[in-house]
């Protein structure tokens, strides 16, 4: 071991190398952690994101993981690694890893119709296959706009007014995200586990992967550890700096929508329910490989989802993720065995768009 005292400098560690005293790879696995902590310290000064949790797997082992700025700002609460982000809906993804284990388990059939386990369907939802709300293929109108739930304030309002509506596309004609999938979703799961969604998701996923600190919940839940979400999106007042002004970003997720968009984790806890998705203990390699195939339109071209997963690019090398609220995301490369989560409380840090910057420094190891 190297005594404290000493300098190691580049020639040093050429000598090390050489007799064998540190690995290259050790030595190179130091060298990209440091330009990735520069390109994320960079990254949050210029999008002025206040708090930001990031972790690395690679070859199914986290190699990376660290916790930058503030949790919670008016209060200056550091983020460390047990801080919680809400995911939103990067929960989705969760979704379709309990609708695989329900597979392997010979409870549902994706191929099936809708209507085989939910009964009180409109006449036109009743031959929608499962696997098209999984990929948003369905063609169903949105229980959610722009306000929030519609038909009135209440969720069995807004479940009986979605149901009153037309379809907005013919079944399969087309990819159009929307929440009313996953309610459905969480209904099957539900029904079929003889389980709520949560209770579910919580035993056969965050038990087996050791995630002790991931729940469910919203703005409005009282949870421990939770960041403070952010926004500088205009409020409409009369401020000179109403565009330009870090505030507090409330957010609703209706307890029959936390198919598609509850949970709250942390970095290193995703990265191990990942590792455990990738080593067959959550679901079986071959279902984890058919969980990524894009939906199929009625064209025969792929949609842009797969079974809860937005597919980024499926050949040559693949790239499925989980993104949620323009704050959270993770992107998958299952060809490079690499994985990066990142995971920040500033709505509008996308930070889907800057993570294959981070995956570049990666896929060299």
């Amino acid at each position: 071991m190297l005594h404290k005292k000493y300098i190691v400098t580049p020639l040093i560690v050429a000598a090390l190398l050489w007799f064998g005293c540190l690995s290259a790879s050790a030595t190179t696995s130091d060298e990209t952690n440091k330009l990735a902590r520069e390109l994320i310290q960079r990254t949050m000064r210029e999008q002025r994101i206040p708090g930001l949790q990031i972790a690395i797997i690679k070859d199914g082992q986290i190699i990376f993981s660290d916790s930058y700025g503030l949790s919670n700002v008016e209060n200056n609460v550091p983020v460390t690694s047990k801080t919680l982000f809400p995911i939103n809906s990067a929960t989705k993804t969760f979704t379709g890893v309990a609708m695989m284990q329900l597979v392997e388990a010979g409870l549902v059939d994706l191929n099936a119709p809708v209507s085989r386990y939910l009964d009180d369907l409109p006449k036109t939802w009743r031959a929608i296959r499962v696997r098209q709300l999984l990929a948003h293929t369905s063609g169903l109108p949105d229980i959610v706009d722009q306000k929030g739930l519609i038909g009135g304030s209440s969720e069995r309002d807004a479940w009986k007014a979605v149901k009153e509506l037309p379809m907005d596309a013919p079944v399969g004609e087309r990819f159009a995200y929307n929440q009313t999938n996953y309610g459905l979703l969480a209904q099957i799961i539900s029904k079929q586990a003889k389980l709520p969604y949560e209770q579910y998701v919580a035993k056969h996923q965050f038990a087996q992967a050791n995630m002790p600190l991931s729940t469910f919940g919203d703005s409005y839940d009282l949870v421990p550890n939770a960041a403070t979400i952010y926004s500088y999106t205009p409020r409409g007042t009369m401020a000179k700096d109403d565009d330009n002004r870090l505030s507090r970003w409330i957010y609703d997720m209706p307890y029959s929508l936390w198919a598609g968009g509850g949970i709250q984790t942390n970095a290193n806890e995703v990265a191990r329910w990942l590792i455990a998705l990738s080593n067959g203990k959550l679901i079986s390699t071959a279902n984890l490989n058919n969980m990524w195939i894009p939906e199929k339109l009625n064209n025969g071209t792929d949609g842009d989802w797969a079974a809860g997963w937005p597919v980024l690019q499926n050949a040559p090398n693949r790239q499925v993720a989980g993104i949620g609220g323009a704050r959270a995301a993770f992107i998958v490369y299952p060809d490079d065995r690499l994985a990066i989560i990142v995971l920040t409380n500033l709505a509008g840090a996308n930070p889907q768009r800057f993570i294959p910057q981070i995956a570049k420094l990666y896929k060299q190891l």
